[in-house]
């Protein structure tokens, strides 16, 4: 942080760190962070390689606190503990900082700065923002990155992030008192459904350009199975977030657009397939009528679609909770 904030800041800074199997780099996480912040946490999540103890041992800093768990509770359930303990010492912002060494401490004024001039109430970074930084980055989880933005952009309904599972952020208070953290998921899907209950909360997100970090440590997070895993999760959260948003709180025609438009889509596929089996099966042609029937019914759903899409682009939150809470 820079060196003229101080810690008598109306607002108190936090940041913690979930370590899990990080022993070789905790210290040199630790040890980045300058002595403005207000308390760091790190968080042992029941981690083999006694990460906390050794931190603890090593490091000087007056103001690091370690949490320990007695069993492993994946990377969200570790953060669950932080924040909650944060809020427990007053504390206003609070910083992710995952302790394998890949993020680097000199952008956490970034990710603060838009949370201190209340234009935004939950803050990421974006390690897609330089093009020219993106070949640093393993191809796997370019790949990965991307299809799992585009989900991810579905089921929070924030169309203007990207890189959702990037887990260097930053988050106010006033958020954190909004939303209800045991409802989030405790391992690696915790980014992704943090963003999930942060829109149902209309908190306002922002990205944070970061650059790609990668050294020799290995992720415990399988490409393979996230790819699997993810898209079916988000799926459940779209599905809970167009109920909560567009039918328990408030009924529109983005509403009506979103069934009538999904029925008809799928009624011309259905009605679209079955005639086309139908017809081979009697080695006879499709009617005219019948295909500009399918072609009609599925257009005019698609459209519908299509405008609640635009819809829901436009209804992200642009108002940050600290203004109006």
């Amino acid at each position: 942080m820079e060196k003229s904030r101080q810690k008598s800041t109306a607002k108190k800074i936090a940041v913690v760190i979930p370590a899990y199997k990080v022993k070789k780099q905790i210290e040199g996480v630790v040890n980045s962070l300058g002595d403005t912040f207000d308390l760091i946490v790190v968080v042992d999540d029941a981690c083999p390689e006694n990460t906390g103890d050794y931190i603890k041992k090593k490091s000087k800093k007056t103001n690091l606190e370690v949490l320990t768990h007695s069993r492993n509770m994946g990377v969200g359930g570790a953060m669950k503990t932080g924040y909650k303990y944060a809020l427990e010492k007053g504390i206003d912002i609070v910083i992710k900082m995952d302790g394998d060494g890949q993020m680097d401490a000199s952008k956490i004024d970034a990710l603060v700065k838009p949370l201190l001039l209340e234009i935004a109430d939950y803050t990421k970074g974006n390690r897609f923002y330089y093009t020219d930084q993106i070949r640093l980055m393993p191809k796997n989880r370019i790949i990965g990155n991307i299809a799992l933005s585009f989900f991810s952009k579905l089921s929070s309904g924030y169309w203007n992030i990207f890189d959702p599972n990037n887990g260097f952020t930053a988050i106010n208070r006033a958020v954190l008192e909004r939303i209800n953290l045991n409802k989030i998921s405790d391992r690696y899907f915790f980014e992704s459904d943090m963003l999930f209950h942060l829109n149902l909360a209309r908190a306002v997100v922002l990205d944070v350009p970061m650059p790609p970090i990668y050294g020799d440590e290995v992720s415990s997070l399988s490409i393979k199975k996230t790819l699997v895993e993810f898209p079916i999760k988000h799926l459940r959260n779209f599905l809970k977030r167009v109920f909560y948003t567009y039918v328990l709180r408030d009924f529109t025609f983005a509403t009506v657009a979103l069934f009538v438009g999904t029925l008809l889509t799928l009624s011309g596929i259905l009605l679209g397939t079955y005639n086309f089996i139908h017809s081979y099966s009697l080695a006879q042609a499709t009617p005219t009528g019948t295909l500009v029937l399918v072609l009609m019914t599925s257009l005019s759903g698609l459209q519908l679609l299509l405008s609640f899409l635009s819809y829901d682009i436009q209804s992200t939150p642009h108002v940050p909770i600290s203004k109006v809470s």
